[in-house]
């Protein structure tokens, strides 16, 4: 699957993903927060228990219920320079 991801800071230097599928809008409910695009159209495998570098977990079940995927809070990603 094709998705835009989106980037949060959280606290303790770290951050948070989105993941939408491509060309759509971030779902109503995910907007108000501050997301920042950080790449547009990559590839991901939706059909894996876990991305990586993003810690998202089971994306294809959270993109059917919800329309995105997002970071769990307990694997927000330390901020390192090799995860865009």
């Amino acid at each position: 699957m094709h998705v835009d991801i989106y980037r949060r800071p959280e606290a303790g230097n770290k951050f948070s993903y989105l993941l939408v599928p491509h060309g759509q809008p971030i779902p109503e409910e995910a907007t108000n927060i501050d997301w920042a695009l950080r790449q547009r159209d990559i590839h991901v495998d939706d059909m894996a228990s876990h991305v990586e570098p993003y810690e998202v977990d089971e994306p294809r079940r959270q993109i059917d219920e919800k329309g995105y995927a997002i970071t769990s809070v307990f694997h927000q990603v330390d901020a390192r320079p090799d995860v865009p």
